[in-house]
């Protein structure tokens, strides 16, 4: 599979037996339906989510690119619990992809707000 925003080979990793896709360039990730919510946690984002973030915020700025993985358009999406995470999301395989960085933000983020609604 290529990248969806720098074209580039991704490669298949494997973390607690799923596998998701990383570019090898540019460090996005490829997450199919479900797996994003499957492998989220810090575990998974250390293992997964090793691309530099200020390349991340680079290719962020590319908004307009088909689906890697069945050619359907991409809407960019908010994360409801965090208004500045953003994420592309396919509108017809429901895949999603995070630009490096991004995945290590969004579980940072969880936990310090999940962390705040305990005190």
């Amino acid at each position: 599979m290529k990248c969806p925003k720098c074209l580039n080979d991704m490669l298949a990793t494997v973390f607690e037996g799923v596998e998701v896709d990383r570019c090898k360039h540019c460090q996005g990730i490829w997450f199919d339906a479900g797996e994003r919510d499957w492998l989220f946690g810090e575990d998974a984002a250390k293992a997964l989510d090793t691309g530099d973030p200020d390349v991340g915020r680079r290719t962020n700025q590319i908004v307009r690119y088909r689906c890697p993985r069945c050619g359907g358009g991409m809407m960019r999406k908010q994360d409801p619990q965090h208004a500045g995470i953003h994420y592309e999301e396919c509108t017809s395989c429901r895949g999603s992809f995070f630009d490096a960085g991004e995945f290590s933000e969004l579980i940072k983020e969880s936990r310090s707000a999940l962390l705040k609604r305990r005190q």
